[in-house]
């Protein structure tokens, strides 16, 4: 099998920084056509131009909480390059809350955002997915792959992060539940669980705590944070026809960290 995923048609949300941005750009790199899907369209013309020149890249600005708008964004991906073969869930959000405050609505935000989100834009693009594979000749052909980015709070546990492990308990668990039901169809579905990577949200909790820094890396066996590109090569693994036997895996890329003890390592 091969880990070639040029010419296939790509979307990744969360795209205009971070994560989200390395893999898109990781895979446009590698030869597919990618539409860089975020809120923020300032971000995305920063990052990619008005206008991009590469051919094979498009992006789309909106918010994909509502439905009127990831309808936008497949309408945006066929008429650019008119079929989608990948998706990838990037968009994410991390909020500090106060587990004992019955009045705090970060977990209802964070499921909003982090779960419901990619469970729609997933519903969606397989529908779409499936369209296309009933229209290939090849009866046994992959019909596409959906990856999620998840984290390793839904298995660790931090007071202020328990919106937020929540969310990304749930995402797994929907991960599992859509490979079952998209098996039959020939659609994946698999997950990534990282750790400490520099996102654009760490980077902004490591400007307000810096201490957070030592903190992270003693904890983690590698020593340090990972870089938001060092995603993209296990992103482009599980989108690939490489990993066509595996579907509603949640894969762990966390330096190690999730092999401490879970109390002496709280998840920032």
């Amino acid at each position: 099998m091969s880990f070639s995923i040029a010419g296939k048609t790509a979307i990744v949300t969360g795209a205009a920084n971070g994560i989200g941005l390395a893999i898109g750009k990781h895979f446009a790199d590698r030869g597919a056509n990618v539409i860089f899907a975020d809120l923020d369209e300032e971000a995305l013309i920063r990052e990619l131009g008005e206008n991009p020149e590469s051919e094979n890249i498009r992006y789309f600005a909106g918010d994909l909480r509502e439905k009127l708008t990831i309808a936008n964004l497949l309408s945006a991906t066929i008429d650019a390059f008119d079929r989608v073969d990948i998706l990838v869930n990037a968009s994410r959000q991390v909020i500090v809350s106060d587990p004992l405050n019955p009045d705090d609505d970060a977990v209802e935000t964070l499921l909003e955002q982090n779960l419901k989100t990619a469970l729609r834009l997933s519903q969606t693009i397989a529908k779409r997915m499936i369209k296309q594979s009933e229209e290939d000749d090849r009866e046994d052909a992959p019909a596409g792959s959906i990856v999620n980015l998840s984290s390793i709070a839904a298995r660790r546990t931090h007071p202020e992060l328990l919106a937020y492990s929540v969310s990304t308990a749930a995402l797994d668990q929907m991960t599992r539940s859509l490979a079952v039901a998209l098996a039959p169809h020939r659609i994946r579905v698999n997950a990534l669980a990282f750790g400490s990577v520099m996102s654009e949200s760490l980077k902004t909790t490591l400007k307000d705590h810096s201490e957070f820094r030592s903190d992270i890396e003693d904890h983690t066996p590698l020593n340090r944070i990972a870089a938001a590109g060092e995603l993209a090569e296990a992103a482009q693994y599980l989108a690939c026809d490489a990993s066509s036997f595996m579907t509603g895996q949640v894969i762990t890329v966390d330096g190690g960290r999730t092999l401490l003890d879970p109390v002496a390592a709280p998840a920032h």
